[in-house]
């Protein structure tokens, strides 16, 4: 090829419309996403570069699919507690969900119900929660037990349960839920100074209990309440990756943290667990996790 004919060829190239570009075939969009697991194949996949022609096109990522599985593991077999460890007066199997509930006869104050059988720091979980009427709970991630309670407990709740049993007491990050409030989504710190650290609608960076400031908004905090179902199942994701913790409520990102110290407990491997704190009943299920380290 002369010189002379590479800028005609070169302009020739930029002008071709995009659409003469071979698409990629739906059947092997097809089996790609049959090999992830993903579900249904979108209308109009987007194409990649191809060894017939060598062009590559802007595409967009699969979409999001809460029930892909592949890589994790199940914490809870839907029959039974197995490998989960709290207070029996609060904790039971119903239905294939595991029931926290805490009724003014049979008061629980904070109470956890502890996942022994995986420890992880990086990972992505996944779990179905709702809650009855107006109260909450939250779900704990690398988080610890047999650290000393900072908050007292009621003298009705003593009275119920007896002293307070660390065992089942957790510390650490929690992605909370409260329908009926504006903390669903938020990323809260049990059992330390730092208690709310990014609300729902904040992209949060910290530094342990030194330093925290507002660097980004997701959304309003209360529109963003449209996405949370009262009194019906909610998907709920938490993606854990190093400093960087990201809650994301049926499909919409509530809160993102970004604690760069690595003393801080937000950064450290921990244990699974769920809250109860109020007198309510909480029903969570498909809870899947997978594990980076």
């Amino acid at each position: 090829m002369t010189r002379f004919a590479t800028p005609f060829i070169l302009a020739w190239l930029l002008a071709m419309p995009w659409t003469q570009l071979p698409p990629v075939p739906v059947e092997a969009a097809a089996a790609a996403r049959t090999q992830a697991g993903k579900g249904t194949i979108p209308s109009n996949p987007s194409p990649g570069p191809t060894a017939s022609t060598g062009w590559m096109r802007l595409t967009e990522p699969a979409p999001w699919y809460f029930n892909d599985h592949e890589g994790y593991s199940s914490l809870f077999d839907g029959v039974s507690l197995k490998n989960w460890d709290g207070h029996p007066k609060f904790w039971r199997v119903e239905n294939g969900a595991i029931v926290g509930e805490s009724t003014a006869k049979n008061p629980s104050g904070n109470q956890y119900l502890v996942y022994r059988g995986m420890e992880a720091k990086d990972f992505t979980l996944k779990f179905e929660m709702k809650v009855d009427g107006k109260g909450g709970t939250g779900f704990q991630y690398r988080s610890k037990t047999g650290i000393p309670w900072l908050m007292p407990f009621s003298p009705v709740v003593t009275a119920n349960v007896g002293p307070v049993n660390l065992n089942w007491m957790m510390t650490g990050p929690q992605a909370d839920f409260w329908p009926s409030e504006i903390y669903t989504g938020q990323f809260y710190s049990e059992n330390t100074p730092m208690r709310i650290i990014a609300w729902r609608g904040q992209l949060v960076e910290s530094y342990g209990l030194a330093r925290k400031r507002l660097m980004g908004k997701l959304g309003d905090r209360r529109a963003l309440g449209e996405w949370v179902k009262k009194d019906d199942w909610n998907q709920y994701t938490v993606i854990a990756r190093g400093g960087t913790c990201i809650h994301i409520v049926n499909g919409q990102v509530m809160a993102v943290l970004i604690d760069d110290d690595p003393a801080s407990s937000n950064n450290q491997s921990g244990l699974f667990g769920i809250e109860i704190e109020s007198i309510t009943k909480l029903y969570v299920k498909n809870i899947w996790v997978k594990k980076l380290n």
